[in-house]
């Protein structure tokens, strides 16, 4: 195959020096057999097997009638054990990628994907936990496009992600926009955003106070002195509902779903020598080891390639490969700086606060809410500063930080909140990296056959169907297509060359 060619073409030869760049490649990497003939008969065969097994099992179980012994053991849910792509991660982004893996396959069943979900429950899921926004008013180009990609992929999400005989889609999208406000000290920033966004060709304008008290009285202007609001496909929808319907999808088109957790990996290594004298190891994982819910048990599963979208807990996952091991300094020696932060979200209510035309709003001091229903219910909350950050070890809820740091906020800004009430709350995870605040999207350039799709930092649910179409197209195509994420590679974390976002919530 081509792929196969270029990559044999790129790796030197036994005993060869390696040029430095040529560890930086994005070839990939022999990570998928994907439209063989010979590799469908396998599949054939296989599926045949596997329906005269269930029979015979059915014929055993018809001869001893009134018992639930079964002749062979099997442990409920385990993973086949051989994937063409094995995701680890069976969040938003995960399912988001096995979608448009499946919709890309050369020919039905040719790429055989298997999603590992450790809580399938999503319980402790950042997707289902966070407050399902979606804006276009980023500083950086690649963020803006790509939220208006997926808003692109949501106004066209029946063509996508509906099922034959079951409901249509609806992730109850509320095109509310975002409403973003400076102080003089930000207003400079967003007035130069407003410039990339709009030669972008993101739908925003700028208020002055004067303006932005016109369109929303209910607003206190006092120290704003410049509005952004969003005017198009900005808002918030249900992040349920979307990774639902992702989910749905991908396992009708022949994705496999495992609950379990990926503890280790089988790989073998190749030393290469650059052309310093440097000798550096490239790494290629055969086998993912994964571990069943509540057991011992583990089923290694042969694969290809791996995407590691595992989010709060992706540098973990990086670590059992080794990636961040070697010595300090070097490519080998670099870590995947992405860790769990926690983050509260509390529910509020105000009988006399904003109605209808309540956008999403984020004050300069990071304090933000917005309205949930039609009821005079409110969501809101705000990131801490760095030395403030909450223990990230369980996901109780501090309520008092609303009492103390929230609340004075929001009720300056919009007087009618000074008597809401505060209902409830939860407590959610960022994927949060911690050298820039922007996604790792790509190749690792050691670990040959692993793709990063984390480190959103709060972007993950309303950047997903955009990734997930990115990876796929790294994957299935060697390249970026329909947007270049290059900039989000992982080696700009061992060059030190930070890609700054200025409107980070």
């Amino acid at each position: 195959m081509l792929w196969w060619s270029r990559c044999r073409a790129a790796l030197p030869r036994r005993g060869a020096r390696a040029h430095p760049r040529s560890l930086q490649a994005r070839c990939p990497p022999a990570h998928i057999h994907c439209s063989s003939v010979p590799a469908r008969k396998h599949g054939d065969f296989f599926r045949d097997l596997e329906n005269e097994f269930a029979k015979f099992k059915q014929k055993a179980k018809e001869a001893l009638p009134g018992s639930d012994w079964s002749p062979v053991h099997q442990t409920a849910g385990l993973p086949p054990e051989w994937a063409d792509i094995v995701i680890i991660g069976g969040g938003i982004v995960g399912w988001s990628t096995a979608y448009w893996l499946k919709k890309k396959e050369a020919i039905r069943e040719g790429v055989r994907v298997v999603v590992v979900e450790r809580d399938p429950a999503y319980s402790r899921a950042s997707t289902v936990l966070s407050v399902g926004g979606i804006r276009h008013q980023f500083s950086l180009p690649e963020n803006i496009h790509l939220s208006m990609e997926s808003a692109h992929f949501l106004r066209n999400i029946q063509e996508h992600l509906n099922v034959v005989n079951e409901d249509p889609v609806d992730v109850q999208f509320n095109p509310s926009g975002y409403l973003l406000l400076a102080g003089k000290e930000q207003s400079d920033i967003m007035a130069e955003n407003y410039r990339i966004q709009r030669n972008e060709g993101a739908a925003v304008t700028l208020l002055t106070p004067q303006q932005l008290q016109r369109k929303f009285p209910w607003i206190n202007t006092e120290g704003v002195a410049l509005a952004s609001y969003g005017l198009e496909n900005e808002g918030w929808f249900d992040p349920w509902l979307l990774l639902n319907a992702f989910r749905r999808k991908a396992i009708s088109m022949g994705v496999y779903p495992c609950h379990g957790e990926v503890v280790g990996f089988q790989h073998s290594t190749r030393e290469m020598e650059t052309d310093e004298g440097t000798t550096v190891s490239l790494k290629r994982i055969h086998h993912a080891i994964v571990q069943m819910p509540n057991s011992a048990e583990c089923q290694p599963v042969k694969c290809a390639l791996l995407v590691n979208a595992a989010g709060a807990w992706s540098s973990k996952v990086a670590e059992m490969i080794g990636i961040g091991n070697g010595p300090e300094g070097t490519l080998q020696g670099t870590k995947l700086p992405v860790e769990p932060r926690k983050r509260y979200v509390y529910v509020f209510h105000s009988p006399d606060g904003p109605g209808l035309d309540c956008p999403m709003l984020i004050d300069y001091t990071g304090a933000y809410f917005r309205r949930e229903g039609l009821g005079g219910n409110y969501v809101g909350g705000l990131s801490p500063a760095e030395e403030e950050e909450p223990d990230s070890s369980n996901l109780e809820v501090n309520y008092e930080y609303f009492h103390e740091q929230i609340w004075p906020k929001l009720a300056q800004r919009v007087p009618a909140f000074q008597s809401l009430k505060l209902k409830s709350a939860w407590a959610g995870y960022y994927d949060y990296n911690t050298f820039d605040q922007n996604a790792v999207i790509g190749f690792h350039q050691l670990v040959t056959n692993m793709v990063f799709a984390t480190g959103f930092s709060g972007h993950g649910l309303q950047q997903s169907p955009a990734v997930g179409r990115a990876v796929a197209e790294l994957i299935l195509d060697g390249r970026f297509k329909t947007l270049d994420l290059s900039a989000f590679d992982f080696i700009r974390f061992y060059k030190g060359t930070k890609l700054l976002e200025n409107n980070i919530v």
